[in-house]
């Protein structure tokens, strides 16, 4: 097996990453530090800090010039940073050394690789934000068709009342409302430029190194912290928090899923499902286990983070590392339960007959507590629940339906807003269709 499933020609099927894929490799990482190590040197070259021809001639080199990360394997390895050798490499390839030396004046390793992230972070969750709001268009339009289609509604594996089809797709669906109203506030506060040098005091940064690092976050449309967060990985945990919540919710209804279309229950159909190696009568819920399984690696990897969430002093590799190690797989692996429930949730199909069935199923004693509310108001409470329960006992006694048994006990009792189409439901449907409006944005 590949080191990762994201990396591997067998699994990567599986667990799709769609365009973040290419947000996560060498080269897409090479290529965001030499676009930042080119802004900072266009806006040195701007403040004076730099000669501007030669701001000018590394930030042009900085779009033009491409480097292969395997050439810098060495260096890397033995300085436990790429951009010592990035550096070295781009001031060879850019065979001017008296515009050269100016590269990376007075930044530090650390600023270069946080903005880079930075800017491929915000990539991808553009993308997440693409992918949700086609996956929200999919649940929108489950819930408000099936906004009134009665189900049994469960609490701890068992039948509780009955609820909607529609408004069980709207729980799974209003999380990732939620979830992603929260993306604007990420791009505008939580994407942030790093440019405080070898400490975070900004010394060789020139005169005014908070004008220099405000120009630069305008220059790459990032926002300027104010201060050096090289030890403050808040703005990193920010986002990777956010991404195991939502691969949480995912995965609610990735559970939801595998119960519901479990033999003897077949509630749901899935638009596809895998086959088993030796069983031929298998249908595996194969899409809503990723979704499981993913959720539980990103919440994984997410405490790896947190862990190193206090880094010693003004820089710490072990804490840094374990970012490097961490933070690329539960961002690809959030894509991934982003793609996997985009394509999953248009195929979804209710199945009303084993609804009905379920609902009916010990002769509708689901009905119990409506029949008991709903006889409140022609007796005390506790009268109608002693009553109800002994109702209870008839059906199981005799087999026979509550609806029938309830219909002979109280003839002079209205009882269809029970047991009529509809009855039990209270406002599910309406929480569908209200869903249904505002994942549409409407």
């Amino acid at each position: 097996m590949a080191g990762s499933v994201h990396d591997s020609q067998l699994y990567a099927r599986l667990f799709p990453v769609g365009d973040v894929g290419r947000l996560f490799t060498d080269s897409a990482e090479v290529r965001a530090m030499l676009l930042v190590e080119g802004t900072l040197a266009k806006v040195q070259g701007a403040a004076g800090v730099i000669p501007e021809i030669s701001a000018a001639f590394i930030h042009r080199a900085a779009l033009e010039i491409p480097l292969d990360p395997g050439a810098m394997a060495e260096t890397t390895g033995q300085n436990g940073v790429p951009v010592p050798a990035l550096v070295a490499a781009f001031r060879k390839a850019m065979e001017a050394p008296e515009h050269a030396q100016y590269l990376h004046w007075g930044a530090t390793s650390q600023d270069i690789m946080d903005t880079a992230l930075m800017l491929r972070l915000r990539q991808a969750l553009k993308l997440m934000d693409d992918g949700l709001g086609a996956v929200l268009a999919a649940l929108a339009d489950l819930a408000e068709a099936h906004a009134a289609l009665p189900m049994a509604g469960r609490t701890y594996g068992q039948l509780a009342t009955p609820v909607s089809f529609g408004s069980v797709v709207a729980h799974w669906g209003f999380p990732l409302i939620a979830l992603r109203s929260e993306i604007g506030a990420i791009r505008e506060t939580g994407l942030i430029v790093s440019l405080s040098g070898a400490s975070g005091t900004g010394a060789e940064l020139g005169p005014d190194p908070a004008a220099l690092r405000a120009a630069m976050a305008e220059a790459l449309g990032l926002r300027d912290p104010g201060y050096s967060w090289h030890a403050d990985r808040g703005p990193v945990l920010r986002i990777a928090g956010w991404m195991a919540r939502l691969t949480a919710a995912l995965a609610k209804m990735g559970e939801d899923l595998i119960a519901l279309t479990q033999s003897g229950i077949g509630e749901v159909r899935l638009g596809s499902s895998g086959g088993s190696s030796t069983m031929p009568q298998k249908q595996n819920p194969v899409a809503p286990s990723a979704l499981v399984a993913l959720a539980r690696q990103v919440t994984a990897l997410n405490h790896a983070l947190l862990s190193a969430g206090s880094p010693r002093q003004e820089r710490d590799g072990g804490a840094w590392f374990t970012e490097w190690l961490c933070l690329p797989q539960l961002v690809l692996s959030t894509a991934a339960a982003v793609e996997t429930a985009r394509a999953l949730v248009p195929g979804l199909q209710p199945m009303p007959v084993a609804m009905a069935a379920a609902l009916n199923a010990g002769g509708g004693v689901i009905h119990a507590e409506a029949l008991s509310f709903h006889l409140a108001a022609h007796m005390p409470r506790p009268e109608a629940q002693a009553a109800v329960k002994a109702a209870c006992a008839r059906v199981r006694d005799e087999g026979r339906p509550l609806a029938e048994v309830a219909a002979e006990m109280w003839p002079d009792v209205d009882l269809s807003p029970v047991f009529g189409a509809g009855g039990g439901l209270g406002s599910a449907p309406d929480e569908a269709r209200r869903f249904a409006v505002e994942a549409r944005g409407r």
